[in-house]
């Protein structure tokens, strides 16, 4: 049987078919109609290998639509109904600006407005006893003004419902029963069971603003495979790396804002155990972002808030704070679309606007007249017009010079085209790796010792530069890399993770309700991942606690071994936090009572087996050109012939020396002088730089 990964990027789609090897296809994205361009993809790549949807025992899927909806605003007419005297809750946020002496400060607007945001007289206390119930009547109102308005969405988040969700479901139901059938209704007590309020108020509003767009747009998706001979297992690549259904994805779509960047963290893990490196630093640049994410012995940190729709100038803290599952990562506003103009202050600037699939950079000839580092990496002739995107797209370098002379070489005064798309590539390249060395401080990294494994259409194209700017002497190019994402989406496994909040000092724990606890967190994700795996399979459990000291406001997360069930299982947790708050912070505070904020626990599926060969089992010998490039130095201020090389001519042994482009259907290698390659075993190109340490 076959399996399809699709991967839904700004610009590109991706699609990958696994059967006995590998074969891929890269098409533009339909911006009004996402699924179009997938699955008109997906047909002419089944049909490219004589296969039929029958035959394709999974398709997994990642999308970038919830987050675009969340950064367009073009989700769901969204209200709010909260606990009276916290309607202001989304625009008060943190009460602090997230640039202080910024007097042009906007902050984010809330995706519920004002008027849309409505009281309930309720309120719980903070361990779940109820002081005021909500009355009929009340609803009655809320329900009568949210059809006068057109409401096709309804966030209900009450003061402490972590605590006891009696009153957000009653309300839920009550409004059920008074409001068209296709209106939706998210509880924060289901979505974001975690204390904080804004954070709760803040996730359950957003996943209410995409869930009819989400469920529309993956219910077409399913039916129209369905309806071309599909009957297999719909999975959606989630945030946090696993993979769960499509009803769940329907259900929880704000769990899919990071899918597409987790399958290119899922391909860097991979990759990492077939290539037996324990710190990899992996590296997705594709039309529209670059995404960076760390990783230690083939797994990335991860964390539970993320930051969405960021509004001004990529700044954290302006942007919508969700409390959802997802992997460490950076994104940056620079892709191969990331549009070059001259800035108010009369300097190149790059990003983060990108020209995406429609009307795309200027070289695709499809109406895009902005110039982007697409078009930069032609004039500079690192980018062949034959053959890109496989084929499918026919390059026009004409194009990209006008559009670079007229918007950035003339307004900025510049000498030459060449020196001009030099600029753009260099100040994107510069974004990408003050990024990466920002998060390296951040996670107290030395980012130098990493192994750069680059993915994505653009991401072999600017590899080795970042590499040289971070003191990074190896890179590895993974088979597949132009569709790298897809490619990581067949490698995850079938997981879920659920969150509650505790708030308890460790020596008042109540052990029989921690049990219950625990056992209800099973029950949920298990309920989510046993219905998607084949039979025969049981989920492994793995739990994390987050604790603090009595007193602070942030905590640490703290990998368990178990359930907690015993004396003895709290006295290893307590230990395990107070060695890890000393290697995080250089210090411990005897004495000071420690607190239980959180547990998390995920269930998971069977990772998939990767294979792992050794290099010595060829003798190397020198890669066979197909022919030579004028590539523009800005080291010489001059075109330099580069050799071109096929990447799907040569097999593993095969040995490559810079300066050097490698070219295949997806993605091209770059690599200047000073560089060397070889083929792994395994069909990976791993790159390294001479006379590095």
């Amino acid at each position: 049987m076959f399996r399809l990964a699709i991967d839904i990027g700004g610009t590109f789609t991706d699609i990958v078919l696994e059967g006995d090897g590998l074969s891929s296809l890269k098409v533009l994205t339909t911006p009004e109609a996402p699924e179009k361009a997938a699955l008109e993809g997906s047909l002419a790549l089944l049909c490219e290998n004589n296969v039929d949807f029958s035959d394709v025992s999974a398709v997994i899927h990642g999308t970038t639509l919830a987050t675009n909806a969340l950064i367009e605003r073009r989700g769901a007419k969204t209200a709010l109904v909260t606990t009276s005297g916290f309607r202001d809750i989304l625009e008060m946020g943190y009460e602090r600006r997230f640039e202080q002496y910024d007097v042009n400060l906007e902050l984010p607007a809330p995706l519920v407005p004002r008027e849309l945001r409505m009281t309930v007289d309720e309120r719980m206390d903070a361990y779940g006893n109820p002081i005021r119930v909500p009355q009929q009547g009340e609803i009655d109102a809320i329900a009568a003004r949210l059809r006068e308005n057109g409401v096709e969405a309804v966030a209900i988040g009450f003061l402490h419902a972590t605590a006891n969700d009696a009153h957000e479901r009653q309300v839920a139901e009550w409004l059920r029963d008074r409001l068209p059938e296709n209106v939706t209704i998210c509880l924060s007590s289901e979505v974001s069971p975690e204390i904080r309020e804004y954070e709760r108020f803040s996730t359950v509003a957003a996943n209410a603003y995409v869930r009819p767009l989400m469920s529309r747009y993956l219910n077409r998706f399913d039916a129209a495979m369905r309806a071309r001979g599909f009957s297999g297992e719909f999975l959606l690549m989630l945030s946090g790396g696993g993979l769960t259904t499509v009803d769940q994805a329907a259900r929880m779509p704000i769990r899919l804002v990071e899918s597409g960047p987790a399958g290119g963290v899922a391909l860097g893990a991979r990759v990492a155990r077939e290539v037996g490196v324990s710190r990899m630093l992996a590296f997705d640049m594709g039309g529209t972002t670059a995404k960076i994410c760390f990783l230690e012995n083939a797994r990335p940190a991860t964390a539970r808030r993320f930051e969405v729709a960021r509004a001004w100038r990529d700044i954290k803290g302006s942007g919508l704070p969700v409390r959802i599952p997802t992997t460490e990562l950076v994104e940056i506003g620079a892709g191969g679309g990331s549009i070059a103009r001259r800035d108010t202050l009369g300097r190149l600037a790059v990003g983060p606007k990108s020209a995406g699939a429609a009307p795309g950079p200027a070289a695709y000839g499809l109406g895009g007249t902005e110039p982007t580092i697409t078009d930069a990496n032609v004039v500079l002739g690192k980018l062949s017009p034959e053959g890109f995107a496989g084929g499918r797209l026919a390059l026009r370098p004409e194009l990209a010079v006008s559009a670079i002379e007229e918007k950035v070489l003339g307004p900025l005064g510049m000498s030459s085209c060449e020196w001009a798309a030099a600029g753009i590539t260099e100040i994107g390249e510069e974004a990408m790796a003050n990024a990466a060395r920002v998060h390296a401080v951040e996670q107290g990294k030395n980012v130098s010792v990493y192994t750069l494994m680059a993915s994505g259409g653009a991401g072999p194209l600017h590899a080795a530069r970042l590499a040289e700017k971070l003191g990074i002497s190896r890179i590895v190019i993974p088979a597949f890399a132009g569709v790298g994402s897809a490619v990581g989406f067949l490698s995850a496994p079938i997981a879920y993770e659920v969150a509650r909040s505790v708030l308890a000092p460790l020596g008042r724990i109540d052990l029989d309700r921690l049990k219950r606890l625990q056992s209800e967190m099973a029950d949920e994700a298990n309920g989510v991942v046993r219905p998607a795996l084949a039979k025969g399979f049981e989920p492994d459990i793995a739990i994390a606690a987050e604790l603090r000291y009595e007193g602070q406001g942030h905590a640490l997360r703290i990998g368990l071994e178990g359930p907690v069930e015993t004396q003895e299982a709290l006295e290893k947790m307590r230990f395990a936090f107070v060695e890890t708050y000393r290697s995080v912070y250089g210090a411990e505070h005897n004495g000071n009572a420690i607190e239980l904020v959180a547990l998390s626990l995920v269930a998971k599926g069977p990772e998939p087996v990767v294979a792992t060969v050794t290099d010595g089992s060829f003798d190397p010998r020198p890669a066979t050109p197909i022919g030579e490039a004028a590539v523009f130095s800005s080291l010489s201020g001059e075109r330099v012939t580069f050799a071109r090389y096929r990447r799907g001519d040569e097999s593993p042994g095969a040995v490559f020396e810079g300066p050097m482009l490698i070219v295949e259907d997806q993605t091209t290698i770059y690599a200047p002088e000073g560089w060397r390659g070889y083929v792994h075993a395994l069909g990976h190109i791993v790159l390294e730089r001479e006379g590095a340490v």
